[in-house]
């Protein structure tokens, strides 16, 4: 019997939450107030009150990480010392009406909206005295899934170790899209990893809304390794199918442990999908050169057979192939939507997911600061440190007001 979505969701998911931010914004208008002291208190004096009021709830403690975009801070409450939250300051940007970034906008916009046990959980929201918005989130302590995948000399995995990881985002991915969310930037290091194993899907910078399918959207999405065919062709509207591709790909990436698609340019990226899956074609693609950027190959590829990725991805036996071939096919609209995968034969087939607590993990130091480095940056950008300059496309946020999103 397939697993549902439903199923899959932990008893002790989180209530949801009305964040304080989300409470300063629903305020009704009010005339002047008196305190307690007998001051009268205008709007913005008690909005000022109210911000200051979270602010001082919470300890800053060292720097986790910096960058153009936000810095991020380990901190903790200040009635509960032993308690610990990571504390997102993102940064004003003089280029943005009012010095907030769309980015962050929208950061705020769906974590209030969300409450997942496989998502990040946002606190608050307050702003600082120089006007900085700073965000509380939930600490994870122990990295990103990335460093997993990439230390293959100190962390070794197998099929039930993937199957438990894959579950989890299947269901982080499955609840953003029952809320008409698309994340649109899935990849290992936007995957970050709670103290008892937990995966917890983050960044929402370029997340938006989707519940209009008429609505045209930016195609300037998704690191490139992750992106899926239909946005290199420049699709203006889409729908899930482009996060179950990123999240095909990160699957692909866990049982290979390097990235399966690691174009170093849009043309290169196509390329690599040609070679690794096949050539986009009216025939196994209806539409297809239709899209803005579509150019027919001169020298086709034809769709590779479940044996070739037999081949490359047999460790998680025929179950698992399948299941990842049916997140890569190159038409959208018959990829498998986020339900689908959940719901798939391999998740109750041997080896069963292995426990949470049971998962391999990498804490310490390095994984603290991992997370640091994960937050402060902006969606879309990879560590410049790992050749970002090189592998993935800068994505243009200078324009965002001119263009869809």
């Amino acid at each position: 019997m397939a697993i549902s979505p439903n199923n899959l969701e932990p008893q002790n998911a989180r209530e949801t939450k009305a964040p304080a931010a989300a409470k300063l914004k629903s305020l009704p208008v009010r005339r002047n107030q008196v305190d307690s002291a007998g001051k009268i208190e205008t709007g913005a004096d008690l909005t000022e009150h109210l911000n200051l009021e979270i602010k001082n709830k919470y300890e800053k403690d060292r720097k986790l990480g910096e960058g153009t975009y936000a810095t991020v801070f380990l901190g903790h409450l200040k009635k509960d010392p032993k308690s610990e939250v990571a504390i997102k300051k993102i940064k004003v940007m003089q280029e943005y009406k009012d010095g907030i970034s769309v980015s962050a906008i929208r950061e705020i916009k769906f974590l209030q909206e969300l409450s997942h046990p496989n998502i990040i959980a946002m606190h608050d929201v307050y702003s600082s005295k120089n006007q900085n918005l700073c965000l509380v989130l939930e600490f994870l302590p122990l990295g990103d899934l990335e460093m997993l995948i990439r230390d293959s000399e100190g962390i070794r995995y197998g099929t039930a170790d993937i199957k438990a990881w894959m579950a989890m985002l299947g269901r982080g991915v499955w609840w953003c899209h029952e809320n008409f969310v698309l994340h649109r930037d899935i990849k290992p290091n936007n995957l970050l990893i709670a103290a008892n194993g937990e995966i917890k899907l983050a960044d929402f910078g370029l997340a938006r809304s989707f519940a209009d399918p008429y609505n045209r959207m930016t195609w300037n999405v998704i690191t490139r390794w992750y992106r899926p065919p239909e946005l290199l062709y420049r699709a203006r509207h889409y729908g899930g199918a482009v996060d179950v591709w990123s999240v095909g790909c990160v699957f692909a990436e866990l049982i290979l442990r390097v990235p399966y698609l690691a174009g170093t340019s849009d043309v290169d990226q196509l390329d690599k999908i040609c070679q690794a899956i096949g050539s986009p074609t009216e025939q196994n693609w209806p539409g297809v050169s239709e899209l803005q950027d579509y150019v027919k190959s001169e020298s086709i590829r034809p769709l590779q057979k479940k044996e070739s990725f037999l081949g490359l991805f047999g460790t998680v036996g025929e179950g698992g192939v399948d299941l990842l071939m049916s997140t890569l096919i190159l038409d959208p609209r018959r990829r498998v939507t986020a339900k689908q995968f959940l719901q798939h034969r391999w998740w109750t087939s041997e080896p069963r997911p292995t426990k949470t607590e049971n998962l391999p993990r990498k804490g310490g130091v390095s994984a603290r600061e991992k997370v640091g480095e994960d937050l402060k940056r902006r969606g879309g950008e990879l560590d410049n440190d790992k050749g970002a300059d090189k592998v993935a496309r800068k994505l243009d946020f200078g324009n965002r007001s001119k263009q869809a999103v």
